[in-house]
């Protein structure tokens, strides 16, 4: 039950931000919630692996590089799928921040029993 709670609220975080930035476009909640549910199966399963194989590059960058990271990972999924595109990769770089700051407020409203 809280697994569907967070991807529902994931789902309005996407909305959330394709509200604030027009270069981000969802063309419904349907399209938002199947959007969400790649980017967690594409954070996932692809992105340990990019960190790994950019590991020098992350150092070097004292970690900011994970941001290009999670921004090119947000811009491909905008363009796998239908209803959901992010025009440019400065726009999935800021849309992965917004999206996670947007997801992570909305996240923490959950109680959690102890």
């Amino acid at each position: 039950m809280l697994l569907l709670l967070v991807w529902i609220l994931n789902a309005l975080a996407l909305l959330a931000v394709a509200y604030l930035m027009p270069s981000i476009e969802v063309s419904g909640f349907m399209s938002a919630l199947i959007a969400a549910a790649v980017i967690g199966l594409v954070n996932v399963l692809i992105r340990p692996v990019l960190i790994l194989l950019t590991l020098p590059v992350t150092v070097l960058t004292l970690g900011l590089f994970i941001l290009v990271i999670n921004g090119l990972l947000f811009y491909f999924v905008g363009h796998v799928l239908e209803g959901f595109h992010v025009q440019s990769l400065l726009s999935g770089i800021i849309g992965a921040i917004l999206y996670s700051i947007i997801s992570w407020l909305l996240t923490s409203l959950i109680p959690v029993n102890q």
